[in-house]
């Protein structure tokens, strides 16, 4: 009988010592993953180089790959230089699909005493620069699938 528990005993430790390296396998390969998965940007990359292409005119004040943030500085346009426009682009997916996109535009004129003041935007101006970006993001893609092909 104490051989037979011996046995038993030797048999759980066994099995609990393979569980425990099946588990560590196991993480180091999710660790594996994710770290080859922030090695990227966090969002997708057709967007986010649209977006960059898009707002080339503008300057930029900042931009964040893994955040998917870009912020312009004030743009004035040469032909309207009593007008000052400013951009934010959020990329919320990692897909390429037109929720995945939102675009923020600030407007400020200049008074009569030269302080610039914030202005209302058209709700279209807005529709418009993510059309754009669409656009551009999928020609990337097909540019890029039939580099491929």
């Amino acid at each position: 009988m104490l051989r037979v528990r011996s046995t038993v005993a030797v048999l759980a430790v066994g099995l609990i010592a393979a569980g425990c390296a099946h588990r560590q396998e196991g993480a180091a390969r999710l660790t594996a993953a994710k770290t080859a998965q922030t090695a990227g940007i966090g969002v997708n990359s057709y967007l986010w180089r649209a977006s960059l292409d898009t707002l080339a005119f503008m300057p930029l004040l900042s931009a964040d790959p893994w955040g998917g943030t870009i912020i312009t500085d004030w743009y004035i346009n040469p032909s309207h230089p009593n007008e000052r426009l400013k951009a934010t682009v959020y990329i919320l997916d990692t897909r390429l699909r037109a929720d995945g996109l939102n675009v923020t535009v600030f407007k400020q004129i200049k008074d009569a005493s030269g302080q610039w003041t914030s202005a209302p935007v058209a709700n279209q101006t807005e529709i418009d620069i993510e059309n754009s970006i669409l656009t551009r993001a999928r020609q990337l893609r097909l540019s890029n699938i039939s580099d491929k092909g």
